[in-house]
Order: structure tokens, then C-alpha cells, then sequence
């Protein structure tokens, strides 16, 4: 009894498997391995292993692990090939020690697996016995691999980035911090892998498992990660704009299983982008500007103007948002037919069900490219968020009812500058040509007729909550490609700004009247400023102009529109979403049928936030940061927080600054020890009753 073989010890070789893995990021004191690569393990034994003793490995997953349904991994260094698709061989026995290679399947369900060892009738359990396993971006044989190193880096392994805000012509990026290798993230991931219901089989499917985290991402149907809230009041939780990156929000909802309050579509994608670089599928956060949100799926966005120019909210029930963020992720799509692999859109944000369910994608590019919307899933969708055209109507009294009457169709307005982080450099990279082909051109044209004949065409009818009122026999229903008119006069519009938008100024702009061809021209001219939040809602109206003016042949007039700072600074404090200057103009030809719309959308512009540290600094060495702003603006800045954090370097801080005058200098300083080595990245970001959204960064490179 003496001689039986006994496991006395295992050494899951941490260290050496994480760095060949890319997982020795990871903040966990589990093995972390990516799927279809060799990793190493060491036993030691009671005595030396003899060619007639038994021995097997045991990976588990799952609440009941069983070998039929490929839960339970049985690999026995002595037999062939497991039908799993797993591989075990002992590399070196000597003495009471042996060395053993495991190469999971490259198609193995991803999870926290359970290690025990069998001896004989002996079981040995491990101390630490979870091993995690991920996909593998870095392996040929997995649906999720990726051939561009450089691109590995980024996708998978940059745990900053840059989410694009602002609006088509105004793009500006919001630093994030994903923080996939935190504490407790990869914990929380597992948690939403269970939570999801997926059976095992199908969580090995890079398909399966980011259509499930795009719906759990979202509190909506599942008690998911985070609570969105559009209603500008967020008292009960944390403001959208608050948010820096996703560590906090997916710490905090692993420790208290309930929803995180609150997010709006940057912090959804940002988040999601975590779960997915965390599992190892490559993702990237994408921006649409203008994306049309669009609940009929027709294609078509009708804006409602009075005869200011100024947008009517209540109107309307699709919208278009300044901008809109999602995902790609990057896998083979093997349930389509070929040509589909690649990047595919998913969505977090909860705004319409898809099988029942908040949840959306994935998505082939390709398929939103060529019009082929009937492909899974979700494609008309997101093709209408990216095509969809835009129709300006003005509802004018007419004998106490209301009229509608369309100005101008759009066609080119909607899907712009769709943009995502350049791969290994910190700026835009713009990615339009990858959702769209140029427009106008022979593609897409081709690809607009082919979506168009799966998604209902609708008539000209404009689609108000109050349809009933619009008289319908004079606008008859036309197909679905328009034609631009020629002009007979070459009208154009431009709007500008001729001073920096600073809060606290008046807002300086102005609209310019073009004409282009021979005769005189009567213009009549309204243009309206507005402020409106990035959904598109509009918060407030500031003020307007209406003109009569005249011009011949080739001329131009500019016509100015200020706004003082009054007007606004009130409705500034009390809303607590960033808000955006919205500028509508209209123009009609007296004595011809010409009507043209133009609209701009601009954002405030801010005193910068200055970053002060060394460029270097050495692992567990301590050194300084300090955060410097000046308030160069003419008003006072209530309730000031600054919000820090270094990935590696310190947690999360809040400094409290309180009420900070014009001209104030406000100076906080933290003292961090790096933990991590690498180039590093501490963000900052300023928030106050006025302003929601100052934020810096620096780069930091931690040596040994």
C-alpha cells in the first residue's frame, strides 16, 4: 500500500505561462492561458511516475462537468489523442518530479475551468485550482485570430484608448480607461458569462458570446451591468459624464450583483470593449456621427422646424444623435457564408430589442457595406443608422391647422466620419470606407437599391406622433432614390463661428447666403440657435434671425446671430449632460420653388488641464503628479471635481474643489508607486455645475 503514486504538489508554472499566454497583465492569482496554445505544469510525486502507473488531469467546467457533453476534460499523457481535441505530453520525468504540456482545443469552451489530478484511486485537489481559459487572438486554428501583431496590441491588450465624442465636424477624444487586467474584472466577466445562460457548447463561439455580453452589458432584461438614463436627471446614481473608465463600474457591479447607475452610449461601448479584450476577443470602440436612430427601419429621419428654423423636439419619433458608439469585434463568422469573417458590429446600448432581448450584433461590416441586411443579425439596423437619408419639413399654420411642408431631402448627412482609435498611436483613425462605400458612387449605390429592397419603402408621408392632421392628398409617395434638383440659382449656406465658443462669452456666429448664377435674388432667411443634448433632444432655444435679403448673380452676405451669454449660462447649470450649439438656417427663392436647409452642430470649448510628471519612473519607486487648471473663463465654476486615475499607478481619486473663480489657479497633487511595467497612462478630468467634460492625460513609462 505504501507504493501507491501520490501527488505531493503542483506548480501551475504562473509566470512562464502568462508571459507566453499574454496574461501576465492579469490582476488574479489564478493561471490565466489562451485556448488552443501549450501551456506547462509541474507535479511532484511521492515517488518517482512508473510506465504502469495511472495518471490524469481533470479540467472541469460548469456547475456538473461531464465528458459526454465535453464539460469534463480527462487527458492521460499515455493514451492517443483526446477526442476533445486536447493534447496532454509529459516533456521531462526525473526523479519524483515531471514536467507536462496541455494544448487545450483551439475550439474549447471559454471559462474558469476547475484542476484536479487522479492518481490511482487518489484525487489530488489543488489549492488554487481554477485555471482561465480565453480566447486566443494569437492562434490560427481559433475563430478569433488575428494575423497583425501590432493589431493584437492594440485590440486585445491596450487597456487605454480613446472613445470619440463630439459632432461630425467637432470630434474630439474622451480618454478611457478599460482596465481589462484590473482586480476583479476578469471575475466579473466569468460572472456574465454564467449569468448569460449560454449552454457550454456555445461559449465557445466568439458569435454566441458577444451577442450575450452586448445584452448583459445593459441592465435592461438581465440585471446587467449598467443602467442607462437619458433624462438628464441622474441624482440616484452617477452622471454618464462622470465616468472615466470601466474598472469602477464592473468592480462595483461584481461586488454588488445590481445594475451600476448610470450610462449612456460612450460608457456602454467602453465598458463592452473590457468584457471583450478581457475574454480575448480584439475590440475596438466605434463612433458614428449623425447616426440615425430610426424606429421604423425605412431609412428615412424626418426633422420637424418651425419657421424660425428652430427643431421642434416633440415631433418627431425617430432622431438623429450627434453621435453614437459601439463595438467591433474581429472573428470568423462560420454560421454565414463565406466572405462574412472579419469585424462585426455589436451594441450595448439598449435601444431596440432584437429577438426579444436589448441586444445587438454581431454584425459583418461587410454585409452593412453591401446592403446585404438580411443577414444576422441586426443588419438593417445598423445600416439605417449609417444610411439612413434625412428629411427637413417646416410645419407652418395654415387657417389654424398645421401644414407640412418638405424643404429638402438629405442624402449625405447621416454616417459620417465614422472613427475609432488608430492602432498603436493616439489619434483617429477614420474607418467610414470599412461601413460604407463613397457616396455616390457606382457601390453604393448598388448597395443602398439592394438594402432598400428588403426594408419596406415608405412614401414621402412625413411620420409625426400627430399624423393624423397632415393633409394627405397633396404629397404623393415616391420611390426610394431621390434625385437632387438642379439649382437655378446655386444657393448655398454656411454657418460659422466667428470668436471661440467659450462658456460665459456670447456665442459670435454667423450664416452666410451664397448665390452662384446670374439675376437678382430675393432670399428670405431664418436661422435659430439652440442648445441640445447628443441625443439630438433639444434642451433650449436662444435665439433667432429672420431676414429678407437681396443678392445678384455671384454675391454673398453674411448674416450674424449672437447670442448672449445670459441666454444660455443658466440652462448650462441646470442640465447635467454635456450639451451641444445646434444652428438651423433655412433659406427660400422668392419666385422660384428653391428652399434649402443647413444645420451645424458645435461644441463649447474649455481651458485645458495641465498634466505635471516626470516621463519615467521606476517600478514600486514613488513620485509626484500634479493637476493644474486655470479657470480662463469669465464665469465662476460651482461644485468643481477632479477625477484621477493611473492604471498601475493609483486607484481612482476624487479631489473636491469646490467654487473655483475666474482666474483661479487650482493645483492637486498625488503621490503614486507604479506596480506595472510598461508606458502607462494617468488620465484626469475636470467636472463642475457649468462643465461636464475637461479631461488630460499624460504617458508615463515605468522601467525596472
Amino acid at each position: 500500500p505504501g507504493t501507491d503514486l501520490e501527488v505531493t504538489g503542483i506548480d501551475l508554472l504562473k509566470s512562464q505561462n502568462s508571459r507566453l499566454h499574454h496574461t501576465d497583465a492579469y490582476h488574479t492569482e489564478s493561471l490565466v492561458v489562451r485556448r488552443g496554445q501549450a501551456f506547462q505544469l509541474q507535479l511532484s510525486f511521492s515517488r518517482e511516475l512508473k510506465a504502469a502507473d495511472k495518471l490524469a488531469l481533470y479540467f472541469g467546467i460548469g456547475k456538473r462537468p461531464m465528458k459526454i457533453r465535453w464539460t469534463l476534460i480527462s487527458l492521460n499523457p499515455r493514451q492517443e489523442q483526446d477526442l476533445s481535441g486536447w493534447q496532454i505530453s509529459i516533456i521531462k520525468n526525473s526523479g519524483k518530479e515531471c514536467l507536462l504540456s496541455v494544448i487545450s482545443s483551439p475550439r474549447a469552451t471559454v471559462g474558469r475551468y476547475i484542476l484536479n489530478v487522479k492518481t490511482g484511486t487518489n484525487i489530488y485537489k489543488p489549492k488554487n485550482n481554477a485555471v482561465y481559459l480565453l480566447f486566443n487572438p494569437w492562434c490560427e486554428a481559433d475563430v478569433v485570430f488575428l494575423a497583425d501583431e501590432a493589431q493584437r496590441k492594440e485590440y486585445v491588450l491596450n487597456d487605454t484608448g480613446y472613445i470619440y465624442v463630439g459632432s461630425a465636424y467637432n470630434i474630439y477624444g474622451r480618454p478611457w480607461n478599460f482596465g481589462q487586467f484590473e482586480e476583479f474584472v476578469l471575475d466579473a466577466c466569468m460572472y456574465l458569462l454564467d449569468k448569460s445562460k449560454l449552454k457550454l457548447s456555445n461559449r465557445t463561439d466568439p458569435v454566441f458570446v458577444s451577442r450575450a455580453m452586448s445584452a448583459l452589458v445593459n441592465a435592461n432584461d438581465d440585471r446587467g451591468v449598467l443602467m442607462g438614463n437619458w433624462s438628464g436627471n441622474y441624482s440616484n446614481g452617477t452622471s454618464p459624464t462622470v465616468w472615466i473608465g470601466s474598472v469602477s463600474i464592473l468592480q462595483k457591479y461584481y461586488k454588488t450583483k445590481k445594475p451600476v447607475c448610470y450610462g449612456q452610449c460612450w460608457v456602454f461601448s467602453g465598458v463592452l470593449t473590457t468584457v471583450m479584450r478581457c475574454l480575448g476577443i480584439p475590440s475596438r470602440c466605434v463612433t458614428n456621427f449623425s447616426s440615425a436612430h430610426d424606429t421604423e427601419e425605412n431609412l428615412r429621419v424626418d426633422i420637424y422646424l418651425n419657421e424660425l428654423g428652430e427643431k421642434l423636439n416633440s415631433m418627431s419619433l425617430d432622431s438623429i444623435w450627434n453621435f453614437h458608439v459601439w463595438n467591433d469585434v474581429w472573428m470568423k463568422r462560420t454560421d454565414l457564408p463565406a466572405g462574412f469573417d472579419g469585424w462585426q458590429a455589436i451594441d450595448s446600448t439598449p435601444q431596440e430589442q432584437s429577438q426579444g432581448i436589448f441586444q445587438c450584433g454581431p454584425c459583418p461590416l461587410k454585409a452593412i457595406r453591401d446592403g446585404d441586411v438580411y443577414l444576422p443579425f441586426d443588419t438593417k439596423f445598423l445600416y439605417a443608422e449609417v444610411n439612413a437619408d434625412k428629411v427637413y419639413w417646416v410645419v407652418k399654420k395654415v387657417n389654424g391647422r398645421d401644414k407640412y411642408i418638405r424643404i429638402s431631402t438629405e442624402t449625405q448627412g447621416i454616417g459620417m466620419n465614422i472613427s475609432t482609435k488608430a492602432v498603436g498611436q493616439n489619434k483617429r483613425e477614420d474607418i467610414t470606407a470599412q461601413y460604407k462605400y463613397p457616396e455616390g458612387s457606382r457601390e453604393e449605390r448598388e448597395a443602398m437599391q439592394k438594402a432598400a429592397s428588403f426594408i419596406r419603402p415608405s412614401g414621402m408621408i412625413p411620420r409625426a406622433r400627430f399624423a393624423s392632421t397632415v393633409p394627405m392628398g397633396d404629397m404623393a409617395s415616391e420611390p426610394r432614390v431621390l434625385h437632387e434638383a438642379i439649382s437655378k440659382t446655386g444657393l448655398q449656406l454656411e454657418i460659422t463661428n466667428k470668436e471661440a465658443l467659450y462658456p460665459g462669452n456670447p456665442l459670435e456666429l454667423a450664416i452666410t447666403v451664397k448665390t452662384a448664377t446670374p439675376g437678382s435674388w430675393t432670399i428670405n432667411l431664418a436661422g435659430s440657435c439652440q442648445l441640445q443634448s447628443y441625443t439630438g433632444k433639444v434642451e433650449a432655444s436662444l435665439g433667432y434671425v429672420k431676414e429678407t435679403i437681396k443678392l445678384e448673380g455671384k454675391s454673398e452676405m453674411q448674416v450674424p446671430l449672437k447670442i448672449a451669454a445670459d441666454e444660455y449660462m443658466k440652462i448650462l447649470a441646470s442640465v447635467e449632460d454635456e450639451v451641444f450649439i445646434l444652428i438651423t438656417a433655412i433659406a427660400e427663392v422668392q419666385g422660384t420653388d428653391e428652399k434649402l436647409t443647413k444645420e451645424t452642430t458645435m461644441s463649447f470649448e474649455y481651458p485645458p488641464i495641465t498634466v505635471q510628471m516626470p516621463e519615467t519612473a521606476k517600478l514600486n519607486k514613488e513620485f509626484s503628479c500634479a493637476f493644474i487648471f486655470k479657470n480662463k473663463l469669465n464665469v465662476p465654476l460651482d461644485n468643481c471635481k477632479l477625477l484621477v486615475e493611473g492604471l498601475g499607478i493609483f486607484k481612482k481619486s476624487v479631489f473636491d474643489e469646490g467654487h473655483v473663480k475666474p482666474g483661479r489657479i487650482i493645483k492637486s497633487e498625488i503621490i503614486c508607486t507604479p506596480t506595472r511595467l510598461g508606458e502607462k497612462k494617468i488620465i484626469a478630468k475636470l467636472i463642475s455645475t457649468q462643465i461636464k467634460g475637461i479631461s488630460a492625460e499624460k504617458a508615463i513609462t515605468i522601467t525596472e
